[in-house]
């Protein structure tokens, strides 16, 4: 196994607008990234995964990309980067670049060429469509087809000069390249060689198994309020597999073995994710699911949300679990740039915020799979606390706002499920110490940072041994150390149990247990084995086989 390094490698994802700012202006940047490197070290993390740093109008913060290939002058420049690439390989670590190649901004050269003529050369790297038969442009209902897009309304945007509709599944400045087109994938993996030949290590692919739509374009099931649901006919489709084996044998072959590959794959089903995963398919290393995440989503969506239900939640990793076993892989993520704070959205921020934060890091990093940290959450940061709409930045939420009010939500109901699960939860400043604006910037930050930054920081954490940090800094090490927790089974214990999280790893003889109580109460458990040690716990004096106490994990290893 040769080029599965990445089995018992634990990636950091740094969101870089929120992580450090070295010039005042309130906008993380590559030179302060650079400046904090000594904690990822200190952490242990093998891989750094940046989001996107390229130049862009930031209607999505970065996930429109403007110019592939020029760092963003509110991040720095390729020098900056360069620098940054330099030190980041002197410490033993590799770095990773975000890849939106679904779509462009609308201000790419590319889409602006497109745009400019029905007769452009590179028209046919978008996706036009005149309006729907019997329909005049621009009048209600003649979008060429009724798909609604990712962040409300329809994925469909006229342009009055051509009369024709452009598709774009996300932000209308975010239109989606036409990957049937074979000069698109060529510029596409040229752009991605360059990048590997400055030194990069790899790529986290944005909602890469959206590149395939189904010909010819058509209408979904209708939803309420007017719209269809495209979703079945633009994810996972007919040619994707196709492209990204295209796309291994163009960028990726013959380099492989030292690069990690991960694909964010929303909607996709473990069948799916094997012919992703299969090396024997040599397409990418590992996928990023979303059923673990969805869990707490109600009828109305993500801002609907529901109390967690642990079986349920369990079920649902082992099943993946299970599925990739054989073959292909899993990654590992609570965060990232798109969820909430865990500590705030499955553990107990308020009476046992410490211990929670543990038990909730130990359960997925001692899982099958590649675990992903994500800023701030090895200090066990929280969620923002915003009360007031006016306080949000991202697009998905004020689109969701209005959509939800105009079907008679209750504001206050809408700004609960926003507090419980936005986005900006996980984009307010790291928490580096405890003066003002949390040691991000010595100017006004983009978003605030939270107020419990006085007391929960990574200054406070990082001379205390029993600190969240610490407890994430043994995880990280034990992936290293013990090879059980990269290559052995996996097997669900109490699968029915509505507040044990438990779990066995088994490799050559060596026995990993898991037993964590995910609840404020003492509970029993009944799977430890009584001659295993104590490998980690999260609170003082563990005892294989005692109750388990308020959100207590212990892991026992018998060899």
């Amino acid at each position: 196994m040769a080029n599965d390094w990445w089995k018992s490698a634990v990636v950091y994802q740094i969101y870089p607008r929120s992580f450090q700012d070295s010039n005042g202006d309130g906008v993380g940047d590559l030179q302060g990234i650079r400046s904090r490197l000594d904690h990822l070290e200190w952490l242990g993390v093998d891989v750094l995964w940046l989001s996107p740093i390229y130049a862009s109008p930031h209607a999505d913060n970065g996930y429109d990309i403007s110019d592939y290939e020029a760092i963003d002058p509110a991040f720095g420049t390729l020098e900056d980067f360069d620098a940054l690439l330099a030190d980041v390989h002197a410490r033993g670590m590799k770095l990773v670049m975000d890849l939106v190649v679904n779509h462009t901004s609308d201000e790419h050269p590319w889409f602006v060429e497109a745009r400019s003529s029905v007769d452009s050369p590179k028209r046919d790297w978008y996706w036009w469509r005149p309006p729907r038969a019997g329909f005049a442009a621009g009048q209600a209902g003649a979008e060429p087809t009724n798909w609604r897009a990712f962040f409300s309304g329809s994925t469909w945007e006229l342009d009055p000069a051509s009369g024709e509709y452009y598709l774009h599944l996300f932000h209308v400045k975010q239109p989606d390249l036409n990957w049937e087109n074979p000069e698109v994938r060529s510029a596409v993996y040229a752009m991605m060689n360059r990048w590997l030949d400055r030194g990069v290590d790899g790529f986290r692919m944005d909602v890469i198994n959206l590149i395939s739509k189904v010909l010819p374009l058509g209408d979904g099931e209708p939803l309420p309020g007017g719209l269809g649901n495209g979703f079945p006919l633009y994810a996972n489709g007919p040619r994707v597999h196709e492209f990204l084996q295209e796309m291994h044998r163009e960028v990726f072959s013959g380099r492989d073995a030292e690069l990690l590959t991960v694909g964010e794959t929303p909607g996709v089903t473990t069948d799916h994710a094997v012919k992703f995963t299969d090396p024997d398919r040599a397409e990418v290393d590992m996928v990023f699911q979303f059923d673990h995440v969805d869990v707490d989503h109600g009828p109305l969506g993500k801002f609907d949300t529901q109390p967690l239900d642990l079986v349920r939640l369990k079920a649902i990793l082992d099943r993946w679990q299970v599925a990739l076993a054989e073959r292909g892989w899993n990654s590992l993520y609570w965060n990232n740039h798109d969820q909430p704070r865990v500590v705030s959205r499955f553990g107990d921020d308020r009476d046992h915020w410490a211990a929670s934060a543990k038990a909730l890091g130990a359960v997925l990093h001692l899982q099958r799979g590649t675990p992903y940290v994500y800023q701030g959450e090895e200090i066990g940061m929280t969620n923002a606390g915003f009360t007031s709409i006016d306080q949000y930045q991202d697009i998905e939420v004020h689109g969701a706002w209005d959509e939800l009010r105009a079907i008679g939500v209750p504001d206050e109901r809408i700004l609960a499920g926003m507090a419980h699960v936005s986005r900006d939860n996980a984009r307010t400043p790291v928490q580096w110490d405890a003066s003002e604006h949390a040691g991000f910037t010595t100017g006004t930050p983009w978003l605030p940072a939270t107020p419990n930054h006085t007391w929960l920081n990574a200054a406070a954490q990082r001379e205390d041994p029993d600190s969240v940090a610490a407890f994430y800094r043994r995880l990280i090490a034990l992936r290293h150390e013990l090879p059980v927790i990269a290559h052995g089974t996996f097997e669900m214990l109490l699968p029915g149990d509505p507040q044990v999280f438990a779990y066995r790893r088994e490799l050559d003889g060596t026995v990993l247990t898991v037993v964590a109580n995910l609840s404020g109460d003492d509970v029993a458990v009944d799977v430890e084995d009584p001659g295993a040690d104590v490998l980690v716990a999260n609170l003082p004096d563990p005892v294989v086989g005692a109750d388990l106490r308020p959100w207590e994990v212990r892991a026992t290893l018998t060899a």
